[in-house]
């Protein structure tokens, strides 16, 4: 995987309603402040897809820099949930194996605008949550 100099930062798709709500799920849950988040569409967004293989008009994908390392697909759900207090037990989720664990993350992603729906632009974030967004 490449290595990224900031961490702890969550790749999201900024139009898709289900991502924009796995945002505001995590922040709600991050008491620590630990991660930051910037929308694919955004100037660093799009610099972050694009070192990782990830088509900025067409994400297939969210990520996650840990570590100093970029997660995919279910493993970057699944760092950063086994990361917020009281989801550690998602650790063991590790444990399916990751062909099978990706086939319903990309099933989902795939749909997401289909089920869940899309923005016409990128959601704006309260001043709380914009604090913490990379852009």
């Amino acid at each position: 995987m490449t290595n990224w100099p900031d961490d702890d930062v969550i790749l999201y798709d900024g139009v898709c309603i289900f991502c924009s709500r796995w945002v505001r799920f995590v922040i709600a849950r991050d008491a620590a402040r630990r991660f930051r988040f910037t929308p694919v569409q955004s100037d660093y967004g799009t610099r972050l897809a694009k070192a990782f293989g990830i088509d900025p008009s067409d994400p297939d994908t969210n990520a996650v820099v840990h570590g100093g390392v970029a997660k995919l697909k279910s493993d970057a759900a699944l760092t950063v949930l086994s990361l917020l207090p009281g989801w550690g037990w998602t650790r063991a989720l590790f444990a399916v194996p990751k062909p099978l664990r990706d086939a319903v993350y990309s099933l989902i992603a795939r749909n997401r605008y289909k089920i869940f729906g899309k923005y016409e632009t990128c959601f704006v974030p309260d001043a709380d949550m914009r604090a913490r967004v990379m852009e």
